[in-house]
C-alpha cells in the first residue's frame, strides 16, 4: 500500500511538473514593440520597447509626438493575461489585459488618480511610430537671445499659466511681468521695488525662436527672457540690498534625507507639480530648489543656507496654506484639520521628508529696483 502511495505521489509531481513547463512554454513572448494612443487632451502616441534581460522583463517608453526622451519602466510583469507596468518617475501605473490574439492589450493607465484608455498594438519595427530625435542642448557656452519673438496679451478666458519649449519655439501663456521679470532675474515678487501697478494685472503671451540651436538649460532660459524684457518691454533696472522677511532653508539636526541624482549636471533639472502640494524635483540643487520655491509656491525670498553642493531627486507632499500658491492665482482654502490621512504642513513636510527646515527670518537680500519699463509694441 505504501508503494502504491508512494508511485501516485511521484506520478503527481511529474504531472505537476510536466503542466508547469507547458505553461512556461506556452507563455506569449511580448518582446518587441508594442504602440497606442494614451486618451490625455487630444491623445498622445506612446511606443513601448520591451525586451528580456537575464530572464526578465525590461521595457522603456517613449512620447512619439512630443520629446523623444526614453522613460524607463519601473517594473513591468505578465502574469496570464494580466499585463502591468509601473513608472515611478511620474508615479503612473498601467493594467491591462491581454488579448487571446497574444497582439493587443487592452486597457487604462492610472495618472493623477484618473484611469485613462491606452490599448496597445504589437508591431513590427518597420510598423513602429517613428521617435522623434531627442533635442540637442544648446553649446554651454552659449549666450541666446530671442531671433524672432512676438509679444501680444493674453486671452482673458484662456485658464492657467504656461512657461514651456515646443521644439525651437520657447513659449508663455497668460504671464505678467511679475512672472516674466521673477523668471528672468531669479527673484520673488517682494524683491522688486517700483514696479508699476500693471506687471500684476496684465498678462502677455510669448512665442520666441532662439538665435542658437539646441535647447537651452536653466540659465540660458532665463538670459531669453532677459532679452525680451530689453527689447521689447524696455526694462531697464538697478540693484541694491534691502532687509527683508524672507524663508531660510536649512539642513536639520538628523542630517539630509536626499538621493543625489544620477543625471548629468548638463541634463536640464525637473521641478513640477500633480497637484497643489504634490512636488517632483529632479536634479536640482538646492539654490535651484529654493528659486522654484520662491518662484511658484512661497509668499517670501527663499534663500539657500544648506551648504549642500550636489544635485538632488526628491519629491515632497504636502497640505498648502492660504499663503501659498498665489503665483499660480490660486486661492488656497484653510486645511481641513479634520482629515487624517491628509499630508503634513509644508514645513513639516520638508523636515520629516528632506530632512531640511524652513524658517521664517529676516536678512539681507537682493533687490531689483524698477528704473524704466514700457508696455510692449504691437508687433
Amino acid at each position: 500500500m505504501k508503494r502504491i502511495t508512494s508511485l501516485m505521489a511521484l506520478l503527481i509531481l511529474i504531472l505537476a511538473s510536466a503542466l508547469h513547463l507547458h505553461a512556461q512554454a506556452a507563455a506569449p513572448d511580448i518582446t518587441g514593440n508594442w504602440q497606442g494612443t494614451l486618451q490625455v487632451g487630444q491623445g498622445t502616441r506612446s511606443v513601448i520597447k520591451i525586451s528580456r534581460e537575464d530572464g526578465k522583463l525590461k521595457a522603456t517608453m517613449y512620447n512619439a509626438d512630443q520629446g523623444g526622451q526614453p522613460i524607463p519602466l519601473t517594473t513591468i510583469s505578465l502574469q496570464g493575461t494580466t499585463f502591468s507596468f509601473t513608472i515611478n518617475s511620474v508615479e503612473a501605473t498601467y493594467t491591462g489585459t491581454l488579448n487571446p490574439d497574444g497582439k493587443t492589450i487592452s486597457g487604462n493607465a492610472i495618472l493623477n488618480g484618473q484611469p485613462h484608455a491606452l490599448n496597445l498594438e504589437h508591431v513590427t519595427p518597420e510598423n513602429t511610430w517613428p521617435i522623434p530625435e531627442p533635442p540637442k542642448p544648446m553649446a554651454a557656452d552659449a549666450k541666446p537671445k530671442f531671433d524672432v519673438v512676438t509679444v501680444k496679451p493674453s486671452d482673458p478666458n484662456k485658464p492657467g499659466k504656461l512657461f514651456t519649449i515646443r521644439g525651437r519655439h520657447v513659449v508663455t501663456i497668460n504671464t505678467n511681468m511679475n512672472d516674466l521679470v521673477s523668471l528672468a532675474y531669479g527673484i520673488q515678487v517682494k524683491q522688486l521695488i517700483n514696479a508699476p501697478d500693471w506687471f500684476g494685472t496684465e498678462k502677455f503671451d510669448i512665442d520666441g525662436v532662439p538665435d542658437v540651436e539646441g535647447q537651452p538649460n536653466g540659465e540660458q532660459f532665463k538670459m531669453l527672457f532677459q532679452s525680451v524684457l530689453t527689447d521689447r518691454f524696455k526694462l531697464t533696472f538697478h540693484h541694491d540690498q534691502r532687509e527683508l522677511s524672507v524663508y531660510v532653508l536649512t539642513v536639520g539636526k538628523g542630517g539630509p534625507k536626499l538621493t543625489e541624482s544620477t543625471s548629468p549636471a548638463s541634463n536640464p533639472g525637473a521641478f513640477f507639480f500633480r497637484g497643489l502640494g504634490d512636488l517632483t524635483v529632479a536634479n536640482f540643487t538646492m539654490k535651484d530648489f529654493c528659486g522654484g520655491m520662491q518662484g511658484s509656491v512661497m509668499d517670501k525670498p527663499v534663500v539657500d543656507h544648506t551648504g549642500l553642493t550636489g544635485r538632488y531627486d526628491f519629491k515632497l507632499k504636502w497640505t498648502p496654506d492660504e499663503s501659498q500658491f498665489s503665483a499660480f492665482g490660486a486661492h488656497i482654502q484653510p486645511p481641513a484639520t479634520e482629515d487624517p490621512n491628509a499630508p503634513p504642513s509644508l514645513y513639516t513636510a520638508i523636515q520629516e521628508q528632506l530632512g531640511l527646515k524652513l524658517d521664517a527670518a529676516r536678512a539681507p537680500a537682493d533687490v531689483l529696483v524698477i528704473d524704466h519699463v514700457e508696455r510692449p509694441s504691437a508687433n
